[in-house]
């Protein structure tokens, strides 16, 4: 099952690796060259007018089972860890895991989505 409202706007090169349970919003922005593992949902918060849904900006890589939830964005090039609910804005480069998401480490690569290594810099000691 895949759920992408028609008015959601997406950049070029997206990939939805295994496209189940995919859920994308009215207002979501996603840029360029963004990969999305299963079960990510980027939605909404209230019924107001505006923007209700995330912006997720080129080279992103949205691990399986992320929840992105709100008017927030995810900076360029960031990655965020399987299963993790993201309802603040993350910078460029940055690397978040956990409910709710926090940043754990930041990172020069570029664009994580190229190689769609998530274990790269994993830290193994990392409390949730």
């Amino acid at each position: 099952h895949v759920d992408i409202h028609p008015a959601a706007t997406f950049g070029r090169g997206i990939l939805l690796d295994h496209a189940t349970g995919v859920v994308i919003g009215e207002t979501t922005v996603i840029g360029d060259n963004v990969s999305m593992l299963h079960h990510v949902t980027l939605g909404g918060s209230g019924t107001g007018k505006g923007i209700r849904h995330p912006t997720i900006g080129h080279g992103v890589l949205l691990g399986a089972g992320v929840s992105v939830l709100g008017n927030v964005t995810v900076g360029c090039g960031a990655k965020v860890g399987a299963g993790s609910v993201v309802v603040t804005d993350l910078p460029c480069h940055s690397v978040a895991v956990g409910v709710p998401a926090r940043i754990v480490k930041q990172s020069v690569k570029s664009e994580p989505c190229r190689d769609m290594d998530q274990t790269e810099d994993f830290i193994l000691d990392y409390v949730i």
